[in-house]
C-alpha cells in the first residue's frame, strides 16, 4: 500500500479555516464549482456526494470525468496534468483572496500549494474521481 503525503493545509481540521475556500472555473472564473472546505452537509460542498458540486454525475462540478471540468483531457480541467490554461479552476475565499489554481499540474508556479497531494490522489486511484473526492474529503476530516 502506498502512503499518502498529506499537506499541512489539509491536515488542519475544517472548522479552523478562517474563510470558506471556493472553487471557480470558466474563462473569467465566474462559474461556481463548489466549496472546498465547507461542511460535507452543505449543498455547495465538493464533499457532499449528493449535492450539485460533490456528485460524480453532476455536470456542474469537478468530479464527473465525462463532463467539462472533470474531463482529464480538457484544458480547463484540474485533472489535466499538463494544462497551463488560465481557465483551469481557481481557489479563492469570499473576499477574493487568491489561493492558486486548483490543478494536479505540479509544475505550475501558480497552483494551490497542495497540488502535489491532489496529483498523488489522482495517480493512486488511477484517475477515479469519486475515489479522489472521497480521499480528499477524508483528509479534510469529512466522511466524503
Amino acid at each position: 500500500m502506498r502512503r499518502l503525503l498529506i499537506p499541512i493545509l489539509l491536515v488542519v481540521s475544517p472548522p479552523s479555516f478562517a474563510k470558506d475556500l471556493l472553487i471557480f472555473g470558466g474563462d473569467n472564473h465566474d462559474e461556481f464549482l463548489g466549496c472546498l472546505n465547507c461542511s460535507e452537509y452543505d449543498s455547495n460542498s465538493v464533499c457532499n456526494g449528493y449535492g450539485s458540486f460533490g456528485n460524480e454525475f453532476s455536470s456542474s462540478g469537478i468530479w464527473n470525468e465525462f463532463a467539462g471540468f472533470g474531463n482529464e483531457f480538457s484544458s480547463d480541467s484540474p485533472w489535466n496534468e499538463f494544462s497551463t490554461s488560465k481557465s483551469v479552476p481557481v481557489v479563492v475565499d469570499r473576499d477574493g483572496g487568491f489561493y492558486g489554481y486548483f490543478t494536479i499540474n505540479i509544475h505550475r508556479s501558480d497552483a494551490v500549494e497542495f497540488a502535489p497531494f491532489l496529483k498523488q490522489l489522482f495517480d493512486i486511484t488511477d484517475g477515479d474521481l469519486e475515489k479522489v473526492r472521497i480521499n480528499l474529503c477524508k483528509s479534510l476530516g469529512y466522511s466524503g
